[in-house]
């Protein structure tokens, strides 16, 4: 059993969580991530590695509140426990002769940037950062970003919020006005990554993609993850999650992803329902 050490709303549907596991805090890595159960009869679910306290031996996570898993886990409290928390899995960010990174986070995607915009920092790279959000009340991490980034873009659909617009805005701006990246990280949504690697790829800037949303099973058993990267089968959990931007075929990753929307539609109203009779 691992204790749940502190919880926090990051906004009305993101929460992040520090979890009492010294062996894994001792070994996770920027880009890997962690299998979990959240009691006996619960299902297993990857969750990235958000950051770690060796001292503390704490492994922190980040997740929104999208399917009858994740609201379970929302329902749990500081001091409660969960039942399984295994890892590190997958391969770490590869950040060794990196000078120069741009960090593209989208999203819930940026709970995932953070930690590799972090070990970069502390690598000695100049770090810019560029995220996006919809809106205001769905932005995240911001002190986070400013603390480990040598200049930070927050982006909004609608304005409400830094500047108006998509990722891809500032990242070409900053590219055609000479900043000469080692390399672009883009984490989030499959679709705003198939455009980060758009905008790159004019340009010759490598572009690693991080293939998190469309793990499953997370140890290359179930499938789920099945990916073609430069023309060959690769699975997302163990030979990734971080790719080659300028070889995944994203049209077919995002074809997969949707798979199972109406199970995991299905599964969420009835943990809806059940939490709302036992409050009842």
């Amino acid at each position: 059993m691992y204790k749940i050490i502190h919880k926090k709303y990051l906004n009305a549907t993101v929460v992040m969580m520090d979890i009492e596991a010294p062996r894994v805090a001792k070994k996770a890595k920027a880009g890997q991530f962690i299998i979990l159960r959240v009691d006996e009869d619960g299902e297993r679910i990857p969750l990235t590695v958000a950051g770690t306290n060796m001292t503390e031996g704490t492994v922190k996570i980040i997740f929104q509140t999208v399917g009858a898993t994740t609201n379970a886990l929302a329902q749990k409290s500081e001091g409660e426990y969960i039942q399984d928390f295994v890892g590190p899995l997958g391969k770490a960010t590869e950040i060794e002769g990196l000078k120069k990174v741009c960090v593209v986070g989208g999203g819930v995607g940026c709970a995932i940037a953070l930690p590799v915009a972090q070990a970069l920092h502390e690598a000695g790279c100049e770090v810019h950062s560029i995220v996006g959000f919809r809106n205001k009340d769905l932005v995240i991490l911001e002190d986070e970003f400013k603390a480990c980034s040598d200049r930070l873009t927050i982006m909004t659909d609608d304005g409400s919020y830094g500047r108006q617009g998509v990722v891809t805005v500032p990242l070409k701006e900053a590219i055609e006005a000479g900043e000469n990246y080692d390399r672009v990280i883009t984490i989030g949504p499959l679709i705003m990554m198939k455009f980060v690697v758009a905008t790159t790829k004019p340009y010759g800037v490598p572009t690693v993609v991080s293939m998190n949303p469309v793990m499953v099973d997370g140890t290359g058993m179930c499938g789920g993850c099945r990916l073609t990267v430069g023309g060959k089968t690769k699975f997302a959990c163990v030979d990734g999650p971080e790719f080659d931007g300028f070889e995944v075929d994203f049209d077919e990753a995002m074809s997969r992803s949707t798979m199972y929307a109406d199970f995991e539609r299905h599964a969420r109203d009835a943990s809806c329902n059940l939490f709302k009779k036992e409050v009842e």
